[in-house]
């Protein structure tokens, strides 16, 4: 049997291509995009099978291109998973930590390592594209002095020696991923349901959308907007709630939001996952 082709963001190593291994389980050839949007269009052009994205993290917030990429594109969604987030400070093999001056990864990395970057203060950090980019940045450099924050997988695929794990601030910190696919899946057991709607501009419009859900004791876990992309000042909610979009109850509630929403898109079902797993 084929191995599923997953596509991701990033250069090998990054935190997606170890959420994957929670999502997929076993083996996968690996499809790293350099865009969010390539990510989408290689299972829409089934150059990959599935794709994995984040789309919140518990400090940095929503990864909002995700959202309007749900929305643009005709992907379901059939996992979820929670990745701890385990920042390491890497080098190549022969460097020495007190030699380290530049320090490159991700806008968002650096700022989840600011009390040790502050701690040691000889080391700049240097903006990257990505956290993996890095750690392969530093891989393919003539300079020892240079290193890279990324996760333990970046370390390993590019032969770097960590010198710091666990630099993160936070030891919550912790990014939900999503897991795609072209097809609906089968889904048995606790599910969740997401979805996103749009509404007209008239009072009490938004109560009337979730009263829906309230009647029928159907418990939101996530609501949040954005602003449409097809028409100025006008937003797409996106829902969480939990349950599958084929119990009775929900049904009825889509059916009955139908009437106030013009809009209304289910993205996907899928089992509700309660616990996570580590980044390394």
């Amino acid at each position: 049997m084929a191995l599923k082709r997953v596509a991701f963001q990033g250069e090998r190593g990054a935190f997606s291509e170890t959420a994957v291994s929670t999502l997929i389980g076993g083996r996968f050839t690996p499809v790293p995009c350099p865009t969010f949007e390539d990510v989408f269009a290689s299972v829409a052009n089934r150059r990959a099978d599935r794709a994995v994205i984040p789309i919140e993290n518990s400090l940095a917030g929503s990864v909002i291109a995700n959202y309007d990429l749900l929305v643009r594109h005709s992907l379901h969604i059939i996992g979820e998973s929670q990745l701890r987030v385990v920042h390491c400070l890497m080098a190549k093999p022969e460097a020495e930590r007190r030699r380290i001056v530049q320090v490159y990864s991700h806008p968002v990395a650096l700022e989840q390592c600011r009390r040790f970057l502050r701690r040691y203060r000889r080391m700049k950090p240097i903006p990257y594209y990505d956290t993996a980019g890095a750690a392969r940045l530093v891989a393919e450099s003539d300079d020892d002095n240079i290193a890279a924050i990324a996760g333990p997988l970046a370390a390993a695929a590019y032969g770097l020696r960590i010198l710091r794990r666990s630099i993160e601030d936070d030891p919550t910190n912790s990014t939900r991923f999503l897991l795609l696919a072209r097809r609906r899946s089968e889904v048995r057991g606790r599910a969740k349901t997401s979805l996103v709607f749009a509404l007209p501009h008239e009072p009490g419009a938004l109560f009337k959308a979730l009263s829906v859900f309230a009647l029928r004791d159907i418990n939101l876990t996530k609501l949040e907007s954005r602003p449409s992309r097809s028409r100025r000042w006008t937003y797409h909610f996106h829902v969480d709630i939990e349950g599958n979009a084929n119990d009775k109850n929900i049904r009825n509630a889509l059916s009955h939001l139908q009437e106030t929403a013009p809009f209304l898109k289910v993205l996907g079902s899928y089992p509700m996952r309660v616990r996570g797993s580590r980044g390394e």
